[in-house]
């Protein structure tokens, strides 16, 4: 049965007899929801929110068996939407027509659809095409959605608070939890959820303007109070949503904290009446108010399931909650379709949908990280900044970018000054002395495969073979300074004259055979993290037997099975920096390019760094300035002996990923602090500090540590972390988001990684050289074909 009318009666109410029977439905959740039945096809199912997501659900659930009894709770009436327009891929309206049709035809008749993004910003416009948007009316879409659950004989009830959750999941099968980011179901459930909120820098407010926009607009006004943006985009032939957002520090300056709604739409449309042509604003009452992000550790407890905004949010600048929702739908309705129990279906969801939600996520947080930190990036060359704003969630790339707007993307280019036919990557790039003729360095790798220290056939071969492949600059794994600052009995060391004699013969090697290819050298003590087992016999584990004595900044173990180190003394401190000018002035001798300092990864001079393990209390203890003393005197001293037209670069955690940890604020500071004693680029790591870290791992995960730090001191930086694709590379370079990017995993799975990315962009300049014995090898081979993927749920009409 449909009714637009509540039909769920309040306490006390009467004749109804479903409710009146019991007054269980009024009595706070429980912790145990009814278990899954033995069936993966329930045929009562409650849904709790009228949204989208919930009623594209509920028509799904129908169409796959017309028997069921579908029920959805919608506490607003039909036509009450709090927002504007909705934009759905070309992704998810597929995923549509092939499991309803019909939804999709009644959709198509609505759709405004585009091509172009416009940028504007310092009174330019730029505008990049090819990219293929389709939006519609949130309420249109709502209408749409309403007459394909009356149509199928879904029971919907407006006006109407659901019941509690525990009532519900005794009286029905599956309950489905589409009640948004505030999901009173979720909730009542959060300790088995375990929901974690994040809140974030921005305020926005979700606005309209009587006019369609001609593509989707970003303009960026520079006021009195600070930088404030417009995200516009058409969703009728006579409307567009508009939307206001700036930081919080600038929300509160411009005085919007002090007015009311109407008086802060009509401040926003003076504020950007250009790219309104001087047309009002109107609201539907809307509010400001700052995004919340959303992630939920499970999705299901017993036979209630989480979808939607209830168990994930991305922020609007992606445009993925509608999107996410109507997926999370297909998704849950083709698992119950599929398997065999509703307990195997909700786990078979779970393990479909979270690791993409997951990636929207992270995309989500980027772009949301761009634009509350947009006022970094103002300065930059005006083509630069437009392609950094396209590109900000890494979702869309450079070469991906190519192909919707070549023009646009190779105008770009030139403005970064990269000949024609040359990817940003094989741009050369200049550190002191040394100019490296591309922009791909072979990061540091530890091998544990060095004998006394001594490096060996192996290291010329790992070395030799990726010196070939055609990255600009080889790194050597940690070298260590003594044989008590190696980390395990496998470590390289420069040490002792037998140690520099074996480096030099591979820095001759590469010299030789990969003429235009640097090599450099990272010196480091292992500090706190070392006498441990090699990586592959148990990674972090202290040595059984054959132990050394450790030292560190604090006398802290790294995990609790660790040994305890012995705080430095000052005496120990003067020792420890002599060894690292041995061991740079062995290294010079060897001939290498470049010299890299360790201090990252809980090493000993990191340990000096983070407050996590730096409890001292002498003068190389305390602030960040009584931090930093000891590492600087080292790099003085290394910068010391080593020779002035070799550039010398320093490796950092940026951060810790534990609280109490290394702040981004102080990361800008060790980096400018290093910049000042002479460093010519900051290699920028994160995290291995404390064991307990919680990493926020993904693709280029690091890389918005090192974009901040390249910023705001105007050094060089080398991002490393995830960067997995030459497309990766491209995008990064181009974007400024850094210099040169370093990549460890991709190059122990292809030595010849960077010949190989010339070879698939079908380049072939001075920024990669083949060698003559593999010119050969230089095209690509062919490949078998490829198909894509079938539709996720196909029903007929």
């Amino acid at each position: 049965m449909f009714s637009t009318e509540g039909t769920v009666p309040t306490p006390g109410a009467r004749g109804c007899t479903e409710f009146a029977a019991t007054a269980a439905w009024a009595r706070p959740a429980t912790d145990n929801p009814q278990p899954p039945h033995t069936t993966g096809h329930p045929l009562r199912v409650a849904i709790v929110g009228g949204g989208p997501g919930g009623l594209y659900a509920a028509a799904l659930l129908k169409r796959l068996d017309p028997s069921r009894e579908v029920t959805v709770w919608e506490r607003n009436a039909p036509n009450d939407t709090f927002g504007f327009g909705v934009v759905l891929s070309d992704e998810t309206l597929g995923g549509i027509e092939h499991a309803d049709p019909v939804v999709y035809e009644a959709l198509q008749k609505h759709f405004i659809r585009w091509d172009d993004i416009d940028i504007v910003h310092r009174s330019t416009r730029h505008t990049s095409g090819g990219h293929g948007f389709a939006a519609l009316g949130r309420k249109r879409l709502l209408e749409v959605l309403h007459e394909r659950c009356r149509t199928l004989g879904i029971d919907l009830r407006f006006r109407a608070e659901a019941p509690y959750p525990a009532w519900l999941a005794e009286t029905y099968d599956l309950v489905i939890a589409a009640d948004g980011v505030h999901s009173t179901t979720r909730e009542a459930y959060s300790h088995v959820f375990r929901p974690h909120v994040a809140t974030h820098h921005c305020r926005y407010i979700w606005l309209a303007a009587d006019f369609a926009f001609d593509a989707f607009r970003f303009e960026i006004a520079e006021t009195e109070h600070g930088v404030m943006q417009l995200h516009g985009y058409p969703y009728a032939t006579d409307a567009s949503t508009v939307i206001i957002e700036m930081r919080e520090e600038v929300w509160q300056a411009a005085g919007f904290a002090d007015v009311d709604d109407q008086e802060s739409v009509e401040r926003c449309a003076k504020i950007f009446a250009e790219a309104l042509g001087g047309r009002p604003l109107r609201s539907n009452k809307s509010a400001w108010t700052t995004f919340r992000t959303v992630v939920n550790e499970r999705w299901s407890h017993g036979n209630v399931v989480l979808l939607g905004d209830a168990a994930h949010t991305a922020h609007f600048s992606i445009g993925s909650g509608t999107k996410l929702a109507v997926e999370d739908a297909l998704a849950l309705a083709a698992c119950l379709e599929e398997q065999p129990t509703l307990e195997r279906s909700l786990e078979a969801y779970e393990e479909e949908r979270r690791p993409v939600v997951a990636s929207t996520q992270r995309a989500a947080r980027a772009s949301l990280e761009w634009f509350e930190n947009i006022a970094r990036y103002l300065d930059q060359p005006p083509r630069q900044f437009a392609f950094n704003l396209l590109t900000r969630s890494r979702r869309v790339t450079h070469d991906n970018l190519r192909l919707r707007d070549a023009h646009f993307t190779e105008s770009v280019e030139r403005e970064f000054g990269c000949p024609p036919g040359t990817p940003p990557m094989f741009t050369p790039f200049r550190l002191r002395g040394l100019t490296l003729r591309n922009r791909v360095v072979v990061s540091p790798m530890d091998m544990y495969s060095a004998v006394d220290g001594v490096p060996g056939d192996f290291h010329l071969v790992h070395l030799g073979a990726r010196a070939l492949g055609g990255a600009a600059l080889v790194m050597t794994e940690m070298v260590c300074v003594s044989a008590d600052g190696r980390i395990t009995p496998g470590c390289a060391g420069l040490y002792t004259g037998k140690q520099a004699e074996s480096w030099k013969r591979i820095t001759e090697f590469v010299h030789a055979q990969a003429p235009g290819t640097a090599i450099g050298v990272q010196l480091g003590h292992s500090g706190r993290k070392g006498s441990t087992k090699l990586m592959w016999e148990g990674m972090d584990e202290p040595l059984e037997d054959g132990n050394w004595p450790l030292v560190a900044a604090s006398p802290m173990p790294y995990k609790p099975e660790s040994q305890t180190p012995r705080e430095l003394t000052r005496a120990q401190l003067t020792d420890i920096r002599e060894q690292f000018t041995a061991a740079a002035w062995r290294a010079a001798r060897a001939g290498f390019d470049l010299l890299e300092l360790h201090c990252a990864h809980g090493y000993l001079l990191s340990g000096f760094l983070s407050p996590l393990t730096n409890h001292r209390t002498d003068a190389y203890g305390g602030t960040l300035a009584q931090r930093l003393r000891f590492p600087l005197e080292v790099f003085d001293a290394v910068r010391g002996v080593w020779p002035e037209e070799r550039p010398m670069t320093v490796r950092i955690s940026a951060t810790d990923w534990a609280e109490g940890g290394t702040s981004g604020e102080e990361a800008v500071a060790i980096a400018r602090a290093f910049a000042a004693h002479g460093a010519d680029a900051i290699d920028v790591s994160t995290g291995q500090v404390v064991a307990e870290e919680r990493p926020e791992f993904g693709r280029s995960y690091q890389t918005p540590y090192a974009d901040r730090i390249r910023h705001e001191t105007g050094v060089p930086v080398i991002a490393v972390g995830a960067i997995s694709s030459w497309d990766d590379v491209n995008s990064l370079i181009l974007a400024g988001r850094t210099d040169l990017c370093a990549l460890a995993r991709p190059h122990l799975y292809d030595p010849h990684w960077t010949l190989h990315a010339a070879a698939e962009q079908g380049y072939d300049g001075p920024g990669v050289v083949w060698p003559a014995p593999y010119r050969a090898g230089s095209r690509r081979p062919q490949t078998g074909r490829t198909d894509a993927p079938k539709p996720r749920l196909t029903l007929g009409t």
